[in-house]
C-alpha cells in the first residue's frame, strides 16, 4: 500500500481538498484499495473542524465529495506512516520539516512538484480572497493530483514486476 498524506496550514482549504481530490481521482483508477489518503494541519487552529464551506462548494461543482474530511494537525507518527508528506507551500514545507526533527525530510516535498502547468510553484492560500483563488486551487490541485498518480501507478507496477 501506499500512503499519502497532504499538508497545509489549517488542513481546512487546501490540503482536504487535495485529499478529496486524489481519493476520487485513485478510486476512478481502481486503486483505492492500495493507495491510503489523508491530509493534516501544520497547526492545530481548526481541529475537527469540517473543511471551509467555500473550498466544499467549489470541490462539488466539480464533482468532488469532502463532505467525511476532518481537520487534524500533523504529527511525528505521520512521518513514519506515510510514503508522500506533501506540503502545499514552501512555508509549510518548512514547518514540516521542523516539526519532524527527524532525518525523514526527504519524504516532505512540495504537491505541486508533481504538476506539469504549475510545477515548483505552490498552492496558494485561498482563506482571505474570493471565490476566484478556490478555483484556482482546483486547477492546481487537479494538474498535480494526475502526475501524483501516474507516479503512484508506476511505483505499484515496480512492485509488482
Amino acid at each position: 500500500m501506499v500512503k499519502v498524506l497532504f499538508v497545509c496550514m489549517g488542513n481546512i482549504c487546501r490540503s482536504p481538498t487535495a485529499e478529496g481530490v486524489f481519493r476520487a481521482k485513485v478510486k476512478q483508477a481502481g486503486l483505492s484499495d492500495l493507495v491510503l489518503i489523508d491530509s493534516a494541519g501544520t497547526h492545530a487552529y481548526h481541529v475537527g473542524e469540517s473543511p471551509d464551506t467555500r473550498s466544499v462548494a467549489a470541490a462539488s461543482r466539480r464533482g468532488f465529495d469532502l463532505s467525511d474530511i476532518r481537520a487534524r494537525k500533523l504529527t511525528d507518527h505521520d512521518f513514519l506512516e506515510f510514503d508522500y508528506v506533501l506540503a502545499m507551500d514552501q512555508r509549510n514545507l518548512r514547518d514540516i520539516k521542523q516539526i519532524i526533527g527527524l532525518n525523514l525530510g526527504d519524504k516532505a516535498e512540495l504537491f505541486l512538484n508533481f504538476s506539469r502547468a504549475y510545477s515548483g510553484q505552490e498552492v496558494p492560500d485561498p482563506y482571505y480572497g474570493g471565490g476566484a483563488g478556490f478555483e484556482d486551487v482546483l486547477n492546481r490541485i487537479e494538474d498535480a493530483s494526475e502526475g501524483l498518480l501516474q507516479q503512484i501507478q508506476l511505483q505499484l507496477r515496480k512492485k509488482q514486476d
